[in-house]
């Protein structure tokens, strides 16, 4: 009995230890959506290449994250509930490094709408808080292995959504008014649909949480059509 409750020990020191590195990217991630947008709000190039820079660090911790879960599975071949934990461990700390791709992307647009003449809307702002606060409280939930915590997450989606169409609008209307407004407000529906999928992949997040929580699946969410028909895969490829 000794050497199982030991066993039991070190899988649970193992688990911790996947939990605080996706913490960590998870910090890293919030912290690139912010400053991604504050960068964008202010028009600062050099703020944004210090969102682009640091990005690498949120991979490495991915790959971290692949090295130290292949390793539990391999040395403590953890059954039922304790391997879904391992397994959401690994694809959500692929989910928070595309959340952190997503953040780089709008870093990157910071330069293109340098010089326009159409602010950032004041939407786009808020829009990027609650989907900050999404990740945030969504890897609290997975830390807790809390699945009503998840489920609170999944329910502020709608509203991330809804401010995506809410800025479709808008920018369709600046892009009507005048011509030289088409290119930087382009830019700007790019950065609106990155924060969406920012949401989207929180959301996806919580569903993996509720699951290695409970073992349940939880049913298809229902999802509008995007009304500029702008799809994942146009967003741009990993860089």
């Amino acid at each position: 009995m000794a050497s199982t409750g030991h066993t039991i020990k070190a899988f649970d020191e193992d688990l911790d230890a996947l939990r605080a590195t996706i913490s960590e990217m998870g910090g890293l991630a919030e912290a690139a959506i912010r400053e991604s947008m504050e960068a964008l709000v202010k028009r600062d190039a050099e703020a944004a290449a210090r969102v682009i820079e640091r990005d690498a660090r949120i991979d490495a911790l991915e790959a971290e994250v692949e090295r130290r879960a292949v390793q539990v599975i391999a040395l403590r071949a953890p059954m039922a509930d304790d391997l879904r934990e391992v397994v959401a461990a690994l694809k959500i700390a692929g989910v928070v490094e595309r959340i952190g791709d997503y953040a780089k992307n709008i870093a990157k647009r910071v330069a293109s709408v340098e010089d326009s003449k159409i602010r950032p809307l004041s939407l786009l702002p808020e829009m990027a808080r609650i989907a900050g606060e999404m990740v945030h409280n969504v890897l609290d939930a997975f830390a807790q292995r809390d699945p009503a915590k998840a489920m609170a997450v999944i329910e502020r989606d709608a509203a991330v959504d809804d401010f995506y169409n809410s800025i479709f609008r808008a920018l369709l209307t600046h892009m009507m008014e005048n011509p030289h407004n088409i290119t930087p407000a382009t830019h700007l529906l790019f950065v609106a649909k990155n924060l969406e999928r920012i949401g989207d992949h929180a959301t996806n997040v919580a569903e993996m949480v509720y699951f290695a929580s409970t073992g349940r699946h939880l049913g298809d969410r229902a999802k509008g059509a995007d009304p500029a028909g702008i799809q994942a895969d146009e967003l741009g490829g990993k860089a």
